[in-house]
């Protein structure tokens, strides 16, 4: 019998270490001959460091785990031991990391001490039962005009902000961050440049969004497995939140890079390739995460806005296309808005909530709906207004677009510093188009 089928059979206790040796590297992952325990089972690999290095069970071959490290596997040799630290991945939570910084495994990096009086909650949740949802009714206002007149959220409502890269994504983050109504915020920078965090934190989020927040950070030089427990980590201090009555704004920037992630993990394990060598368990993981965020019965909610990267501006990609299929709208940011000083460059016109129309008065759907109409009709003959081929009195549909196309354009613009309450918003529609 061999030996890996004696290990099933002894009863583990707490006094009890059971040891594999590292049997073959290969690319990003580790063969070892032990021990035999769980997806998920997180491991302590002897590299002749104090610390070793932690790495996570993602897959078995043959009689032998297979292993991913958290960080670099400097240092690790064959017949290096093996063995477990934790059985399944696990974070602290308590209302004390607010103002907090945390790594992709929910470890400070702010420097402001170890985090204190804390519970364990488990990373990979499920998402509340269908029947478990509360019927989402209230707006939750952004302070961002464009979005909370014409393509309003609700709360508990999942939202993805779907952009180009440079088009302004992190910056109109930063706003709402800043402006909400909700109690928290839940920040998740995934796959980021390193450069790029503090920017955010500083600059976009400011020391006033910072107080009511909490961020998890995992930049794109680090292991795929941190990047994808990043918005785990994230997904469960937002849940964490719910639970306690508040209403928490879940903010993820990217899920494009939590998917390429996972690609990397599925493709180092042999998973075979699809639409842009994205594996399929790209595509059942991304459920899994988005699904979490919401209502539930009893307790607060989680609002969500993901960014997606749309690789060359393609709303077709494999990834926008699966998320937009998931959740509730989709805000979309144009390049050609952005290249005309146009900020924050929302194409409203390509965007679109699902739950406007039971979120908000008849007569400020009807006034929103005005408002797309009097753009739509501008847009179809901006061209020939151009160039000077419009005939005044041809059209009364594009001849009121063209008398209030200015008026439009500044209620669609707004400052990075500048708030907007959600009545001020409605009022300035009504002025504009009623």
């Amino acid at each position: 019998m061999k030996s890996l089928e004696l290990i099933k059979r002894i009863k583990l206790s707490d006094q009890l270490t059971i040891y594999g040796k590292v049997t073959k590297i290969v690319g990003l992952t580790i063969e070892a001959d032990g021990p035999l325990l769980g997806i998920g089972t997180r491991c302590l690999i002897e590299n002749g460091s104090r610390n070793g290095i932690l790495a996570e069970i993602i897959g078995f071959k043959d009689d032998r785990i297979v292993l991913m490290p958290y960080g670099e596997s400097e240092g690790i040799a064959p017949g290096s031991r093996v063995r477990n630290v934790s059985y399944g991945n696990s974070v602290k939570v308590t209302e004390k990391l607010l103002g907090r910084i945390l790594d992709g495994l929910g470890n400070p990096i702010d420097d402001k001490g170890p985090i204190t009086d804390f519970e364990l909650w488990p990373v990979y949740n499920e998402p509340p039962k269908p029947l478990e949802r509360e019927i989402i009714k209230d707006v939750i206002p952004t302070g961002v005009k464009a979005i909370d007149g014409l393509i309003t959220v609700g709360n508990g409502q999942r939202v993805g902000i779907f952009a180009g890269s440079g088009v302004g994504k992190s910056v109109l983050l930063g706003m709402i961050a800043r402006n909400t109504s909700a109690e928290v915020n839940v920040i998740a920078l995934i796959g980021e440049r390193g450069r790029e965090v503090r920017e955010f934190i500083e600059r976009d989020l400011g020391e006033e969004g910072l107080k009511r927040s909490v961020i998890v950070v995992a930049t794109s030089d680090q292991s795929p497995l941190v990047r994808k427990l990043g918005a785990f980590v994230a997904t469960t201090i937002a849940e964490y939140f719910r639970s306690t009555g508040k209403n928490v704004m879940f903010m993820m920037d990217s899920v494009t890079r939590f998917a390429m992630a996972q690609r990397e993990i599925g493709l180092t394990v042999g998973e075979p390739p699809t639409s842009k060598g994205y594996t399929p368990s790209v595509f059942a993981l991304l459920p899994k995460l988005l699904e979490r965020a919401g209502t539930k019965k009893g307790e607060g909610a989680v609002t969500g806005l993901y960014t997606v990267l749309v690789e060359g501006d393609d709303l077709t990609d494999p990834i926008a296309d699966s998320v937009r299929s998931i959740i509730d709208g989709h805000i979309v940011l144009s390049r050609l808005l952005a290249a005309r000083n146009h900020f924050p460059a929302i194409d409203v016109l390509m965007s679109a909530s699902r739950l406007m129309k039971e979120i908000v008065t008849d007569e400020h759907f009807r006034l929103a709906g005005m408002m797309r109409d009097l753009m739509a009709a501008y847009n179809e003959a901006e061209d020939l207004i151009n160039i000077g081929a419009y005939a005044k009195g041809s059209n009364k549909r594009i001849d009121t677009a063209i008398a209030k196309i200015d008026a439009i354009n500044s209620f669609l613009r707004q400052g990075i510093d500048e708030k907007f309450d959600f009545t001020t918003t409605y009022e300035l529609i009504k002025k504009i188009v009623g």
